[in-house]
């Protein structure tokens, strides 16, 4: 049994493989449970292990790394065009294998141990602000069946929030006052966290060369730069900026036939998490920075003037992308003047 590629369909407790051999044709399948996959690895000879990118793949690709495979991961939604009738897990991990051998197939970088950290970092951020904005809409719905109106932005509902518990209104029930001042002290526990975690990955920013390049893009900041280091690395798994851009979802979509090409919004594809980090930086560049001499500046300027300002935003958004995979890539630093013929 001679295996050149081993088609992995990693599942959370069993994991079903498919070894394809030089020629293509499938010489082996098994199924293990996913605590003794570590261990086939270790006494399998050399080979092209391929895995979807989902929950462990990276641990288990450093693991291959270690024993001298040749780890690929790729994404889902690549594999699925290879899976033949009728979906199951052996049909899955062959489709998997036959997809890694494919010349022209996107894989995803392997990520280290630091990457997976600053990621999961973020991700706890995330899931604290999304805590956070829905005790919002909570609470202003309950507020609002009291007849009791709150001005838009979190900061102004949280001061309305503290007020009413401490100083409380013949508009709310015992009850009501007492859920309220609960919902404020939950809200003050949420920001600390979220601001402890804010505080961390600035420091973890100025510790680090490319994150510091990265910042002095206008419209990025410690978030955003952790947040693309956490992703890509250093970007070297894309060829060109604009595969940054695609990948983040800021290019337009194409519907093609007959010859006629039509470009419609953004396909929003990739991570949906840096694709918003980048648009708001990019509202940053449009409406918040003050120095409007700047090449980047003007050229977000003019766009404002040619197009709507959501537009405008996801251009920006595209631009600081590819600036970001240069700087990335090349090692270097942010160059403003390089936009001077724009």
């Amino acid at each position: 049994m001679d295996i050149k590629v081993l088609g992995i369909d990693l599942g959370k407790t069993v994991c079903s493989l498919a070894g394809l051999d030089e020629a293509g044709a499938v010489v082996f399948r098994k199924r293990l449970q996913r605590h003794r996959l570590l261990d086939f690895l270790d006494t399998l000879p050399p080979c092209v292990v391929a895995m979807e990118a989902c929950g462990g793949a990276h641990h288990i690709g450093r693991f291959c790394l270690q024993k001298g495979h040749d780890p690929r991961l790729m994404s889902p939604l690549y594999v699925r065009p290879y899976v033949k009738v009728h979906k199951n897990d052996d049909r899955d991990a062959e489709a998997i294998a036959e997809a890694a051998t494919r010349p022209t197939m996107s894989f995803v970088a392997i990520k280290s141990e630091e990457q997976l950290d600053l990621q999961a970092l973020h991700r706890a951020r995330e899931r604290l602000v999304s805590d956070r904005t829905r005790l919002i809409n909570q609470g202003r719905g309950f507020l609002m069946e009291r007849g009791i109106r709150v001005g838009t932005g979190r900061h102004v509902f949280q001061k309305e929030l503290a007020r009413l518990a401490a100083e409380g209104t013949a508009d709310l029930s015992p009850r009501m006052l007492l859920l309220v001042t609960d919902m404020a002290s939950e809200l003050g526990v949420i920001n600390d966290r979220v601001a402890a975690i804010d505080a961390e990955i600035k420091a973890l920013a100025r510790t680090d060369a490319d994150m510091q390049r990265l910042m002095e893009i206008p419209g990025i900041g410690p978030t955003i730069a952790t947040a693309l280091v956490a992703a890509v690395g250093t970007g070297s798994s894309f060829g060109k900026g604009r595969d940054l851009a695609a990948w983040l979802g800021l290019v337009p979509r194409q519907i093609t036939t007959g010859g006629k090409a039509k470009l419609i919004g953004i396909s929003k594809h990739g991570n949906r998490y840096l694709r918003k980090l980048f648009i708001h930086g990019a509202r940053t560049v449009l409406h918040l920075v003050r120095d409007r001499t700047s090449p980047i500046t003007a050229w977000a300027d003019g766009l404002k003037e040619r197009a709507h300002v959501n537009v405008a935003a996801v251009a920006m958004a595209n631009k600081m992308a590819r600036i970001a995979w240069a700087v990335l890539t090349k090692g270097e630093r942010y160059r403003p003047n390089a936009m001077s013929g724009l």
